[in-house]
């Protein structure tokens, strides 16, 4: 009985739940109580790192999206530009063509030839509806208007050939910084996620420890480095136009 009574206190020495407080004390949490608090961590922290994923492959979406969408606007751009410089080029050349009309009318108006003045601005009306564009004939009306001499010193002028081209190409770039910025976003996802991985290795090797506060200590972490990746997460702006219900889009097909 003697030799017994040794083994059967280690025995309830090992069966006996490790103590957080002391020897000789039973503290709160057990180990019983710390795997099931492990185990929701871990269904946690799984689910929010499949949110962080899933979020930051949003973002790159969305930033391919963008680029390519940048991309086609700048060439559009390229081509709208090009476009506004052969306009340029044409009106120039109009107007050289048209300033011996004018020269002609102005010396019919010296003359007093009240005939010829009719038949010159006529000349210059038919002229004006058959090779003069929109923007050129508003420069020769302001010209007309301040009696100038050359329709291209009105000013902003030059700028009109090229205002549709300039509009592309700064939506271009606005779709360009907007695409830069997903990337980011995306970017900072990947990194919530690799902390959530982070989590994740904590909480698994939590049960390979024998003592219990060095279980408690390693959990600890573990939900240290759970909130600052929850909160982190909270401060990245979800992708642009992003609405749950828009993955459920059940509308007819076909």
């Amino acid at each position: 009985m003697k030799n017994r009574e040794p083994e059967q206190k280690r025995r309830e020495a090992v069966e006996a739940p490790d103590t957080a407080l002391g020897k000789g004390r039973v503290g709160y949490l057990t180990p019983k109580k710390l795997e099931t608090v492990v185990a929701i961590l871990l269904g946690v922290t799984t689910l929010l790192s499949a949110w962080a994923s899933w979020i930051g492959s949003l973002h790159s979406g969305v930033q391919s999206i963008n680029f390519t969408r940048s991309n086609s606007m700048a060439s559009q751009g390229a081509a709208e530009y090009n476009l506004g410089m052969q306009l340029y080029l044409t009106d120039f050349m109009a107007w050289n063509a048209a300033k011996d009309y004018y020269y002609e009318l102005e010396s019919a108006k010296a003359d007093g030839d009240q005939k010829r003045i009719e038949l010159v601005s006529e000349k210059i009306e038919l002229f004006k509806k058959q090779s003069v564009s929109d923007t050129l004939a508003a420069g020769i009306a302001w010209m007309e208007e301040h009696n100038a001499d050359d329709p291209f010193l009105m000013p902003g002028m030059a700028e009109k050939y090229f205002a549709s081209a300039q509009n592309t190409l700064d939506q271009s770039q606005e779709l360009l910084e907007e695409g830069k910025r997903d990337n980011t976003k995306g970017d900072a996802y990947n990194l919530v996620t690799v902390i959530f991985s982070l989590t994740l290795f904590l909480l698994g090797i939590v049960g390979t420890f024998k003592d219990m506060p060095n279980r408690i200590a390693v959990l600890l972490i573990a939900v240290v480095a759970l909130a600052l990746a929850v909160i982190y997460m909270c401060t990245i702006p979800l992708p642009t136009d992003f609405a749950h219900m828009n993955f459920f889009d059940f509308g007819a097909s076909g």
